[in-house]
């Protein structure tokens, strides 16, 4: 019977952009399709691969018969197993690098099919990242429909979307670097359609370069526009993001917002996916325990994702900020957090936080956001972090970092009510305040309650004959199933 099953069913290879955050993303929605039915090829770069392995363990991703992982290389050379590769290199890389070794992996699963008496499928279809754009290539060599998913911010994308016509206008590249400090990035860009209000300063932030030629600024862009010709996939809904949808469709075939998948997630029952993760760093579970013993609603949880790195001086502001606003806190502490050295924490502020602090190196952050501990969230604006704070309706301090991640700061602070900014320039007395009007007071408050009416939106278009539930039916009939 289950070669019958297999044989029947469509085919997709997911190929996500290799940092963590589009990896946790892309994983979600893998496991979205595969309970509507696909079967689903996972494709990793061997570098995350391994470090997959190294976290997880050696059988993390042997999954089920009809999930699987593969990988291909991305031609970098070998760095720290435990860190973040370069963004800008790995974009080059899989640009130049990885289009060959994609094709052979499509024909070798198809070849696999055709010897497999019918338990693997072939290949029907593909999803890649929006900045994986090669793939349309061995898609039309392949004759299979392509959608592109895009885990960052919609809004992002829209401000990635202008940088052409911030260009034709001279608004980018800076003049100089005085650009930074002169109040020149508190420019209004009015005219931006679909982004009222927009300061330079609050585009993603590869428009701070004074460099025409510079690599990220005109990668981005070439992306972006190669993405026009294909259906683009966005992690969240309607209502969050109305004006900016409305712009950016006629621009493109279709649009499918199917978020906040970790709300549809909700809604497939469990199975042994649920035991695959995408992590690259170990999950400390014990986190979660201390949280047990701590009031509602009483612990602000700090967690700069993936890939921001600090000064040591930051990271010591921070510290400061949080142990003097005397609230409980779980803190996130990657290994490779703080720019070019270990992170060291003084033993006075360790011994001043012992009782309230509780600090670990990496977590299931859904599972803390939803635990009822949790009154508040320190965050880099991750759009990752941002959407599963939203669907556990947690307000947010933010302190974004770099990319997508200052424009999701603005949209917090000032459209969706969700959020108050930390100066870039982080000082302890600012930390302080902000988290204890975050926690306790009438801004903060009112984020929460706004919070939990977005959350209550999310809910109701992720449940059956909701907009992003019906829209996840109408990409697989109209793109992914398309002969």
């Amino acid at each position: 019977m289950e070669s019958v099953a297999s044989n029947s069913k469509p085919h997709v290879v997911m190929t996500p952009f290799p940092v963590q955050g589009d990896l946790n993303s892309s994983l979600k929605l893998a496991k979205l399709l595969h309970s509507r039915g696909f079967f689903v090829t996972f494709v990793n770069t061997d570098f995350n691969h391994t470090r997959l392995l190294n976290s997880r363990g050696p059988h993390a991703l042997h999954g089920l018969s009809d999930f699987r992982f593969e990988s291909i290389p991305d031609g970098l050379p070998p760095s720290d197993i435990n860190a973040t590769q370069d963004i800008a290199s790995l974009c080059e890389a899989t640009r130049n690098n990885c289009l060959l070794p994609f094709k052979k992996l499509l024909e070798r699963l198809n070849q696999n099919a055709s010897k497999s008496n019918g338990v693997v499928p072939p290949v029907t279809c593909l999803i890649s990242g929006a900045l994986m754009t090669f793939t349309i290539e061995a898609a039309q060599q392949f004759g299979l429909p392509i959608a592109l998913y895009w885990p960052p911010s919609t809004v992002s994308f829209l401000g990635i979307f202008h940088y052409r016509t911030l260009l034709h206008k001279a608004v980018i590249p800076l003049k100089d670097q005085s650009c930074l400090t002169n109040g020149y990035l508190e420019t209004e860009l009015d005219w931006l359609p679909g982004m009222k209000g927009i300061r330079i300063k609050d585009l993603p932030s590869f428009v701070r370069t004074t460099d025409p030629n510079d690599f990220m600024l005109n990668f981005l862009m070439t992306e972006i526009e190669a993405s026009q010709s294909c259906p683009i996939i966005f992690n969240t809904f309607y209502e969050l993001d109305s004006d900016v949808l409305n712009t950016l469709s006629p621009h493109f075939p279709s649009l499918y917002t199917i978020g906040p998948l970790p709300l549809l997630l909700n809604h497939i029952p469990h199975s042994h996916l649920d035991s695959i993760a995408s992590n690259l760093w170990k999950e400390d579970t014990e986190c979660l325990h201390w949280l047990q013993s701590k009031p509602p609603k009483s612990v602000v949880y700090v967690n700069f994702g993936s890939i921001t790195v600090m000064s040591p001086q930051q990271l010591h502001e921070f510290a400061w900020g949080l142990a003097n606003s005397k609230k409980p806190f779980l803190w996130i502490i990657r290994p490779d957090l703080v720019n070019g050295g270990s992170v060291i924490l003084s033993p006075e502020f360790l011994n001043e936080t012992k009782d309230r602090g509780f600090i670990t190196s990496w977590c299931d952050q859904e599972k803390v956001l939803n635990h009822p501990s949790i009154g508040g969230f320190l965050t880099h604006c991750g759009w990752n972090s941002m959407t599963e704070s939203l669907c556990a309706g947690v307000p947010m301090a933010c302190w974004p970092f770099f990319a997508d991640q200052q424009t999701n700061c603005r949209y917090a602070c000032t459209e969706w009510g969700i959020g108050i900014e930390i100066e870039n320039d982080v000082k302890r007395e600012e930390v302080e305040k902000l988290v204890i009007e975050l926690m306790e007071g009438e801004k903060g408050k009112k984020m929460r309650q706004s919070a939990l009416e977005w959350k209550k939106i999310a809910e109701e278009d992720t449940k059956p004959g909701g907009s992003s539930y019906m829209n996840l039916d109408k990409l697989i009939k109209e793109v992914l199933l398309k002969s």
